[in-house]
């Protein structure tokens, strides 16, 4: 199952390349359809993985997953101090923060509805509300100074944080809606996975490998994203007897590539944005072999 999975991403994120090669998908092109994934697409997605039957159980695992998100991103911002030794400056600030802030809010939910389905996506939006706290203010005071309510009103507004307080209403009302609307937000949410690939395709087109392929660094960083970390949280959640759907969030959350704020970050800060875009590129191509490899931890 995971590996038709990875292997239909593949080929979404090779459409996306193509046509961001023969300039189908320009750079503003990009930006619009990033826009739409981000701000209507997902959003539907998530509304409707809320609208289930609402039980006390489910209300325990959204507790336990939020506690742990908040957990792995502590830890992640302590040990994120001693990883990278040796470093250039710019560099070591931009593989910081891809370990504190990965792609698990473009990708990574996709990713949890295709493998797990909307109880995978439910469980998935709430581990992603800890990583968006940590990326606009621990994530974003490694490049700048932040400001506390600029961050929190970044946090409270997101569009997916939206459309969580709207997905509680009817999982806890019990109330579901109209099929029209019901329809409609079916219809939106299910463009998510193909559209969020093919953008991630566009990106890597506008990547020159040559540049970055031989790069220690940067295949040290993805080695520790997409292999290191998932394999830790695995072992750590098993050893404590977590429960099974929970574990699968959470390591395939912790398994997603370096996100695309961390090259926009390094650009708007003078930061190493060649260096960022080449973290982007090479742990985005390495997850489409890592990924099937870590979701054989599904029994997929």
């Amino acid at each position: 199952m995971v590996f038709h999975l990875q292997l239909t991403l593949f080929l979404l994120l090779v459409f996306g390349y193509v046509c961001a090669r023969v300039g189908i998908i320009t750079k503003e092109g990009r930006k619009v359809l990033t826009a739409l994934v981000i701000d209507l697409f997902l959003p539907c997605s998530i509304i409707r993985s809320f609208c289930v039957t609402f039980d006390e159980s489910i209300l325990q695992k959204m507790g336990l997953i939020l506690f742990i998100g908040f957990a792995y991103q502590f830890a992640s911002l302590f040990l994120s101090r001693f990883l990278f030794p040796g470093a250039e400056k710019g560099q070591q600030v931009c593989m910081k923060y891809g370990i504190i802030c990965s792609n698990a809010g473009f990708m990574g939910q996709p990713m949890a509805e295709g493998v797990l389905g909307s109880e995978g996506l439910l469980y998935a939006s709430v581990a992603l509300i800890p990583i968006r706290l940590f990326m606009w203010s621990a994530g974003l005071a490694l490049f700048t100074a932040t400001d506390r309510k600029s961050v929190v009103k970044k946090l409270l507004t997101h569009p997916c944080m939206v459309a969580v307080y709207i997905g509680l209403v009817p999982m806890i009302s019990g109330l579901r809606f109209p099929t029209f609307l019901d329809d409609a937000l079916r219809y939106t949410g299910s463009c998510t996975t193909a559209v969020s690939m093919m953008v991630i395709g566009a990106i890597l087109a506008e990547t020159d490998i040559r540049k970055i392929a031989g790069k220690g660094w940067i295949l040290y960083y993805s080695l520790l994203r997409l292999i290191v970390i998932p394999l830790v949280v695995y072992g750590i959640l098993e050893a404590c007897g977590v429960d099974a759907m929970l574990i699968d969030v959470s390591v395939l959350m912790a398994a997603m590539p370096a996100g695309s704020t961390t090259a926009m970050l390094a650009a708007s800060y003078d930061g190493d944005a060649p260096f960022a875009s080449g973290m982007i590129f090479m742990s985005t191509l390495l997850s489409m072999v890592t990924q099937p490899l870590i979701g054989l931890l599904f029994g997929g």
